[in-house]
Order: structure tokens, then C-alpha cells, then sequence
């Protein structure tokens, strides 16, 4: 599985868990839903920190809390 991939399944993970619409995240996260869908459907493939943190926070979790998955364990970062 992808990053990108993983963002999205996690992203679901806890929308699922907090029974929470796509449309309620974007607007908890003040961001827009056309950017959310795009990090959903993969069409962006590197959602800058400051986004994945607003996520978080429209979710009422901590990054730590959204990083904490053993499939993010074993990302290997690029270094260029």
C-alpha cells in the first residue's frame, strides 16, 4: 500500500469510527471537501503537514494518535 493509500484508509478508519461524513471533516478541519476528496481519491499525492494536522484536529485526534498504525511502522522515507 501506498503513503497516499494509507492516508486515505486512515482518514476512513476514524471518519468511520467517529461516524463522521466527509463534508462534516472538511468543515471541522477548515479545509475544503474538494481537498479532502482529492487526498481520498488520490489525486494529491503529498498533502502538506499543515493539512494532515487540520484533519486531525476536525477528527479531535492528535497526529500522534493518527500516525500511531503499525502500517505507517515501516514507511521508508526518500531522502533527496
Amino acid at each position: 500500500m501506498s503513503e497516499q493509500e494509507l492516508l486515505s484508509a486512515r482518514i476512513m478508519f476514524f471518519c468511520k469510527e467517529k461516524r463522521m461524513t466527509y463534508y462534516k471533516l472538511a468543515s471541522r478541519s477548515a479545509i475544503p471537501l474538494t481537498t479532502l476528496m482529492h487526498i481520498m481519491n488520490g489525486s494529491t499525492k503529498n498533502p502538506g503537514v499543515f493539512t494532515i494536522i487540520k484533519i486531525c484536529s476536525g477528527l479531535d485526534i492528535t497526529i500522534m494518535e493518527f500516525f500511531n498504525s503499525k502500517e505507517f511502522e515501516n514507511i521508508e522515507f526518500e531522502v533527496e
